[in-house]
């Protein structure tokens, strides 16, 4: 088992959309949700809509890519959800412990410069979960 002290809650649960950000937008007009943040990657915009305690990532396709493959094949939707944790690194090597599979062989910088890494669906029952250590310098 995890040590329960390194998983400090959720970070944030993203959903993928097609070209337009019409979830994201609904959010924020329907209840309020501000947008805290937009990066531009390649395939996709990444939207951090705040809840105040975590918040929603809205994932607009762009391109080619990871994200766009995702709505082809299931629709736009829930994508992934994602823990925060105290340090990746040790996080991921007690997972492999007790038989997580990540895609990410080893973190790496994903939005906002936090250290990230994607567990493979079946680890988890078929969902998508990414841990992310929060790096205050960027």
């Amino acid at each position: 088992m995890l040590n329960p002290t390194r998983v400090k809650g959720l970070h944030h649960v993203a959903f993928a959309e097609g070209q337009g950000a019409e979830l994201a937008e609904t959010f924020q007009r329907t209840l309020g949700l501000p947008v805290t943040s937009v990066e531009r990657v390649p395939g996709f915009n990444e939207r951090m809509l705040d809840l105040g305690n975590c918040s929603l990532q809205g994932l607009e396709v762009t391109g080619e890519g990871v994200v766009k493959r995702s709505v082809d094949r299931r629709g736009p939707g829930l994508h992934h959800i994602a823990f925060e944790v105290d340090d990746i690194a040790a996080t991921m090597s007690e997972l492999r412990d007790h038989g997580i599979d990540f895609i990410d062989p080893e973190p790496r910088t994903g939005g906002g410069g936090h250290l990230i890494a994607f567990a493979y669906p079946k680890s988890f029952g078929g969902v998508l979960v990414e841990f992310v250590e929060v790096r205050s310098e960027f």
